[in-house]
């Protein structure tokens, strides 16, 4: 019988068993391979379906550009507690953390946005705005200047979200036929595996 688990156990020993010298050998890239290669190849592999797959994915990486650094991860926690079953958890808190370096640099395309909306004077981006703002010695324009990237966001996620829902949906479809993950729930999947255990023990008695 196929163990459920057992492409995760593979996947673990193709990953050690590959070629560590050279640029293989990079912290990056084995950190990369480790972290996000890997979880992501036994997620396809499951056979979940693909547009829980390319929801979940779509809205880890909105959340994970949410332009206040440090919450990203307690938001993505709210939602699976929320959804429960109709999101992929892990895959949602994959695409969280690969969505970090994004939130940095999505900051001030939703700062703009937030002050197209409400018609306000420009945020200047200077050195002192961000010492305070690492510092925590936050003025009243900085104060403002969160709130309207908060607004940004607000406004353009749930476009974010459904552009990476439609980009993610067909190249998911396309990761799991190559990799030969089936379009089926980690339940159901359970259950043909019991029942075609059960049918090679009838053959065998």
């Amino acid at each position: 019988m196929t163990d459920v688990y057992e492409m995760e156990r593979e996947e673990e020993t193709y990953a050690s068993d590959r070629d560590t010298t050279g640029w293989r050998n990079f912290w990056a890239v084995r950190w990369t391979r480790t972290n996000v290669i890997t979880p992501l190849m036994v997620i396809l592999r499951r056979g979940s379906e693909p547009k829980q797959l390319a929801f979940s994915a779509a809205l880890g990486f909105t959340l994970g550009v949410f332009p206040i650094y440090g919450v990203t991860v307690l938001l993505c926690g709210v939602a699976v507690a929320m959804l429960g079953a109709k999101c992929n958890a892990p895959l949602l808190m994959l695409v969280n953390l690969i969505a970090t370096p994004f939130e940095f640099t999505l900051m001030i395309p939703f700062l703009r946005v937030g002050e197209t909306l409400v018609d306000a004077k420009p945020f200047p981006l200077t050195k002192d705005a961000l010492w305070e703002a690492l510092s925590g010695k936050a003025s009243s324009e900085l104060l403002h200047a969160i709130g309207h990237g908060l607004l940004g966001w607000l406004v353009a996620g749930p476009f974010l979200c459904l552009a990476m829902y439609l980009v993610l949906l067909p190249a998911i479809k396309w990761s799991q036929r190559q990799l030969g993950g089936q379009n089926r729930t980690p339940s159901e999947r359970v259950v043909l595996l019991n029942e075609d255990a059960l049918g090679k023990k009838d053959i065998g008695e």
